[in-house]
């Protein structure tokens, strides 16, 4: 439905609302925006309207009030009594849940929907404890730049592209998907359908997807399976990354004492530490400096990056190339939000 349809139907509801008798065809023309001028395309318009509400479930009455000079002409209004909602009556457990769901979204994309509905549900006479649970509290973060576009597709049943970077990968790649739904495991998102691509049944973590998801079909074209779990479906996954991986990076001698904690085969290094700037250096390490190489071991490249990164030129990733681009594209990230200009790709910093 256009954006236009739905505020004249909106516009149509309130004026059949607000009125205490029945309103003409002709009255309505003048009153609601959007309708055409008089003739045959605003019948036309008003008769799909009326089926349209009807559909909706809308109580469309038609009826007629004496008019002046004592004609009768057929009219509509909406009995406010029929249209409104009958009295909601729910269980302390239920009201305990619909408030422990608002709280556990509070922080994420979905906390002005989630708001919206227990400000709704107050409205109706329904008390709804909001004030924070003592103790530890559940928290969803959809931090996520593309959890909103993919969750909307989900929502119109609408296929997506993006760009997407692999484990182990250091380029993208476009990737063509039919969402069916968008489920947390273990702290990270992840998106499940079915990939254009390779088709079969993927799953693919939001925080490897690369600038926009944008639409890439009508909505409503999208049929999730009979039976389909989509939770389980991400549960059951074998991610990758929950392996141990090696990293090698060389650390600067008296610096860097987080990682050399817990580093392994620490062994010193003559000379210069490898080609500038690549992931973190602030210009050339001479000898004068004193480098160390070690080896550090990590399962997730997302959170792993950021935590290399605040060593800044004391560290610098020599392998694997993955983690290497993600430090050097973190350091971007914040030379830039500090109102630097980020580095060229090779140039050292």
């Amino acid at each position: 439905m256009s954006r236009r349809k739905t505020e004249r139907l909106l516009n149509l509801v309130v004026c059949l609302l607000a009125t205490r008798r029945y309103l003409t065809a002709e009255q309505i023309r003048r009153a609601v925006p959007g309708y055409p001028d008089a003739g045959e395309a605003f019948k036309r318009m008003f008769e799909r309207d009326k089926e349209e509400l009807r559909e909706l479930g809308v109580p469309l009455e038609v009826g007629s009030d004496l008019l002046g000079g004592g004609g009768e002409e057929i009219g509509y209004r909406i009995p406010p009594q029929a249209y409104e909602l009958p009295d909601i009556h729910l269980t302390p457990d239920e009201t305990a849940v619909l408030g422990l769901a608002a709280r556990v979204w509070q922080r994420a994309s979905m906390a002005e929907a989630a708001s919206g509905a227990l400000l709704k549900l107050r409205a109706a006479g329904v008390e709804t404890d909001a004030a924070p649970a003592v103790g530890i509290e559940p928290r969803v973060n959809t931090h996520e730049p593309s959890f909103a576009a993919l969750w909307e597709a989900v929502r119109d049943g609408r296929p997506v592209a993006f760009d997407y970077q692999g484990i182990g990968r250091t380029s993208v790649a476009r990737r063509h998907l039919e969402p069916w739904g968008v489920v947390s495991r273990r702290g990270r998102w992840y998106a499940v359908g079915f990939d254009r691509d390779r088709a079969e049944q993927r799953v693919f973590r939001l925080s490897r997807i690369v600038g926009e998801v944008v639409p890439d079909g009508p909505a409503g074209s999208v049929t999730v399976p009979d039976g389909v779990d989509v939770r389980r479906i991400a549960f059951d996954w074998g991610d990758p990354v929950s392996e141990p991986r090696p990293a090698t990076v060389r650390l600067r001698r008296g610096a860097a004492q987080g990682p050399r904690r817990w580093a392994r085969d620490v062994r010193p290094v003559d000379g210069e530490a490898g080609e500038a700037g690549e992931a973190g250096e602030a210009g050339e390490a001479g000898e004068a400096d004193g480098w160390d190489e070690a080896t550090l071991t990590f399962r997730d490249v997302d959170r792993f990056a950021p935590y290399l990164a605040r060593f800044a030129d004391d560290v610098v990733v020599l392998d694997p190339p993955d983690l290497r681009e993600a430090v050097i594209q973190h350091l971007k990230s914040v030379l830039a939000g500090a109102g630097g200009h980020p580095a060229e790709e090779g140039e050292a910093r």
